[in-house]
């Protein structure tokens, strides 16, 4: 009864969250030798097959529960999984770093972390989303076909995800430029 009761309640998808980081150092005393650090030295991606200045690496998983009953089968417990490892760079020579060169790579480095950070926000809304889509499914005469449509739902779910962040990644790097020299311009206090 309590499980039937469970099921018509509709239930706050709380997927299950995790973020760690990582850091790879990288030299340079001008802008080129650091924009040519970040190149070499960055994580590669195999989205892309390139180096990127900062990456996130995201890992989604989980487990679904069938409650067969009565010739029904309807979905028992749902807990969905998005592992996030965000990596960033690290200037060896930042505590050296006066003037100009500084305010260039605080405003750099906080905008590859800002860039990461959003990935890891996308993944999250979308495991939301995957649990609670997951637990709407309604009872079917088997588990099999059950089964058939959390995949269906979850690879669905995969490949919407996959495609916004490639978006987000697509508007970003068109406004790479126009970003930066704005985070700039606030940092050198000459506002807007």
């Amino acid at each position: 009864m309590a499980v039937l009761l469970g099921l018509t309640v509709p239930v706050a998808a709380q997927p299950v969250v995790s973020k760690t980081y990582s850091y790879f150092t990288i030299g340079g005393k001008t802008a080129e030798e650091l924009d040519s650090e970040l190149e070499r030295r960055g994580p590669l991606t195999r989205h892309t097959g390139a180096r990127h200045p900062g990456a996130t690496e995201i890992k989604f998983g989980g487990e679904v529960s069938y409650v067969d009953r009565g010739g029904r089968c309807s979905i028992g417990a749902v807990k969905v999984t998005v592992r996030t490892h965000i990596i960033l760079p690290r200037w060896r020579n930042r505590n050296a770093a006066t003037g100009n060169l500084a305010r260039i790579w605080d405003a750099l480095s906080a905008d590859i972390k800002r860039h990461e950070e959003r990935h890891a926000e996308i993944a999250r809304t979308h495991a939301r989303t995957l649990e609670a889509k997951l637990r709407a499914i309604r009872p079917a005469n088997s588990c099999d076909i059950l089964e058939g449509k959390v995949g269906e739902i979850s690879r669905e779910a995969i490949e919407a995800h996959d495609r916004e962040q490639i978006r987000f990644d697509a508007i970003e790097s068109k406004n790479f430029d126009r970003r930066i020299m704005r985070v700039l311009k606030n940092r050198s206090g000459a506002g807007d």
